[in-house]
């Protein structure tokens, strides 16, 4: 029975009857709730009718930051929340409002207060996060309040609709002394920040880099970031408060977001705010809210897995949205998302105790700080090659091809050969964080041991870049970015290291990834990474290359050591050396290594990320042999157990990871902001590898074959809409294990499908 045949039927039992149903069914903006799930007859066109059913409902205040919910459009973002006297509270963030120390910090906050409030003490509250349009809405009874961040636009609104007349104030609250603000008019708060000094030049000279700093401009000093707030009727009654100019229904707020690289001064950067909040306004409100809605719609017809079956899959399923909603709100700007919090931190201590008090918080400050950090990051944009978000994907690419070229003068400058390499913890630049080089260290080796020699994470953005090509088939992508990228890259590694007396690559000193740091010799991750990249470097359209360049990407090829194996002690990997003859073959993490420092399993990069074995590949057995051999366990965080038993089609394993790493939810109000279980809130390498393993579970692709279900439990029924090599899209239903209602686009590359 669909929903106007209910209308039908209760029509006959009375008007108050209809009457109450029609309110249950309509929202706000004409939304039919009892339509197919996701159907929104608001917006333009038909929405993806599997997301509104993951929208998320409270119906009670919250107290602090620890009960917002995320809200962005992937440059500007907010953490959203109210208090228990009805206040709304909004913690802004940009992706490049980076300050003079290189960290990322929040643009400040905005407290909105009604009066009378229309949501304190309420029976009737409901706070909805509608994953549908990007939007925050609050109600009671008649009275609403919605937060939107435009998706084209950087600009948040707060619009208010008041059952009765009352009034608006919006209120700036700062914590940094170092924060500028204007009070340039009658009707709006304008502040910055601006970076009068900057850490950059300290540390070029630190890193012995000094010869190099007039080439490559400082991009911390006199950047610029800040908001101003304005609205129709609000004028301003101090310089940090704004409230109507007399009693009303209906109020909007904006807030305009600018961050200028190099500002002259505040007064330069006020300057260009003026003129982005000119053309910002000159898009009407509701073509601006069209606009915006379009795109969320498209976004959100871009791709999809709809799982159901058991109440585990439920939630599966539904992370998997909420993962992907929080790359959208944070990765299409400037700089990628950082992985430990991305732009939803909200600055608690959470191995204190207690969570801080007011007198000692700080909203800027977030765990493992500044830099990024290849091992987690990489899980945030993996998942986005087989969904088609291609926007939030590119600021991934565009941060390392930025650094290329410092990365290869400092190659020259350190060990005077050709090539590039980037460490493992790096700022947005490509330098190695400080503390990780050493202060004062007198040599060119980065000091700290987890860090030394990690460099294999260029390798895996190649993979990266390499299957963004193959899906999207983009050759200029190839020609411009992969080919000079990956070359400096295996150039690095075919200089840098001696040659044993086979001719053969050796690389040390050197580690396994962090664990093992000592006596490692060809770790298997850099040979497996290089195996895979040298390949497809290789089987590129000849008119992408030069003669010169597949020549010595074949000589590496043939350079490199073979991939490390032995044989477990008694079907266990040991802890170091090359275990029992007599046990299982299996592959190793290293030619040769030491003791363990951390809890990675290095042997099975072989499967994820370079997928060299796998499901209808050679070897499977052995790569089988090697994951249930593996000394560390893990599938929440960066734990790639979920990853890897899927490509090597454990269903049973990789079941249980996806599980667990999609339900490893934080301690915050919204479950969402994952745990930091090892980095920080929300834990965004979490969802990310859960968003891997999920898509694993369900298609593979291997060249021109794509195949489904080769990890997918019986159990588990699926909607589901995946990209895939050669500009394809495959869509369909799993259930009881069987695919039906498949539909691929185009229809030439059905019969790639097993």
């Amino acid at each position: 029975m669909n929903i106007f045949e209910k209308l039908a039927r209760v029509a006959l039992t009375g008007p108050v009857a209809l009457l109450s149903l029609i309110v249950c069914v309509f929202g706000f903006n004409g939304m039919i709730y009892g339509a197919e799930p996701g159907v929104n007859m608001g917006s333009p066109g038909w929405s993806n009718r599997f997301i509104a059913e993951n929208d998320v409902a409270w119906t009670t205040l919250g107290t602090n930051e620890n009960d917002s919910m995320p809200a962005g459009n992937g440059d500007v973002a907010a953490n959203v929340w109210t208090e228990q006297n009805g206040d709304l509270v909004l913690l802004v963030a940009r992706a490049d409002a980076w300050a003079e120390t290189g960290a990322l910090m929040k643009l400040g906050r905005v407290r909105v207060q009604l009066n009378p409030n229309p949501f304190a003490g309420a029976t009737n509250f409901t706070q909805v996060l509608k994953l549908e349009n990007g939007s925050i809405e609050l109600k009671s009874g008649e009275n609403t309040l919605r937060v939107w961040i435009d998706a084209n636009h950087p600009v948040i609104h707060v619009e208010t609709h008041l059952e009765h007349p009352g009034t608006l104030q919006a209120s700036l609250e700062l914590w940094r002394r170092t924060d500028t603000i204007f009070h340039a008019g009658a009707d709006c708060i304008t502040w910055c920040h601006f970076n009068q000094s900057s850490m950059y030049p300290s540390l070029f000279k630190q890193e012995h880099l000094e010869s190099l700093i007039q080439k490559y401009p400082d991009p911390l000093l006199h950047r610029c970031f800040g908001a101003t707030l304005t609205g129709p009727g609000l004028v301003g009654s101090d310089d940090h408060t704004l409230k109507s100019s007399a009693p009303g229904q209906n109020f909007r707020l904006d807030l305009i977001a600018l961050t200028q690289r190099q500002a002259d001064s505040p007064q330069t950067w006020q300057t260009s705010l003026d003129s982005l909040a000119g053309e910002v306004n000159r898009v009407s409100l509701q073509q601006a809210r069209l606009a915006h809605e379009q795109w969320w719609q498209d976004f959100w017809n871009r791709s999809w897995i709809h799982a159901t079956g058991t109440p585990d899959v439920a939630k599966v399923s539904q992370s998997y949205v909420m993962q992907r909603y929080l790359m959208a709100c944070s990765s299409r700007g400037e700089e990628p998302v950082k992985f430990n919090g991305g732009l939803f931190t909200v600055g608690h201590d959470l191995f204190a105790d207690v969570k801080t008090t007011d007198d000692d918080h700080d909203p800027d400050y977030r765990r493992w700080n500044e830099c990024y950090w290849n091992q987690n990051n990489r899980l945030l944009y993996w998942p986005l090659i087989a969904t088609g978000d291609n926007d939030l994907l590119k600021p991934w690419f565009e941060m390392y091809l930025k650094a290329m070229p410092l990365a290869k003068d400092r190659t020259q400058l350190y060990y005077h050969h050709d090539g590039a390499s980037f460490p493992e913890t790096m700022y947005f630049w490509g330098l190695p964080k400080l503390g990780d080089f050493g202060v004062n260290n007198p040599s060119n080796e980065i000091q700290s041991h987890w860090q030394r020699y990690h460099i294999q994470g260029a390798l895996e953005v190649i993979a990266q870049m390499f299957d963004y090509y193959d899906y999207t088939g983009d050759a200029d992508f190839a020609r411009s970015s992969i080919v000079p990228f990956a070359d400096a890259i295996v150039t690095y590694y075919a200089k840098h290291w001696p040659r044993d007396d086979g001719g053969k690559i050796r690389m040390s000193p050197v580690q396994s990834l962090e664990t093992y740091q000592l006596d490692a010799v060809n770790p298997t991750p850099d040979i497996a990474g290089l195996k895979a990249d040298l390949f497809r470097l290789l089987s590129l359209p000849k008119e992408l290359t030069s003669q010169a360049q597949r020549a010595a990407w074949a000589k590496t090829l043939k350079d490199l050591p073979p991939i490390p194996m032995g044989k477990t002690a008694h079907g266990k990997l040991p802890p170091f050396g090359i275990g029992d003859t007599n046990g299982i073959p299996t592959i190793l993490p290293a030619e040769k290594y030491g003791k363990t420092s951390n809890e990675e399993n290095p042997e099975l990069y072989v499967a994820f990320p370079y997928r060299l074995y796998g499901v209808g590949k050679p070897g499977l057995k052995l790569a089988q042999n090697t994951f249930a051999a593996r000394l560390f366990h893990q599938d929440t965080c960066w734990g790639q157990d979920g990853t890897q038993a899927a490509v090597l089609g454990l269903t049973t394993e990789a079941q249980k990871a996806v599980i667990n790493e999609f339900t490893d939810y934080g301690d915050e109000r919204f479950p969402w902001f994952w745990k930091a279980g090892h980095d920080w809130i929300p834990d965004l390498d979490n969802g990310g590898s859960g968003m891997i393993t999920l898509q694993l579970m369900l298609m593979q692709c291997n060249g021109r074959r794509i195949q489904l279900l080769p990890a997918w439990p019986a159990n588990w029924t699926a909607d589901f809409k995946l990209h895939a090599p050669y500009q394809t899209t495959v869509e369909g239903r799993v259930q009881d294990g069987k695919i039906m209602n498949l539909k691929v686009t185009p229809e030439s590359r059905a019969k790639d499908v097993w």
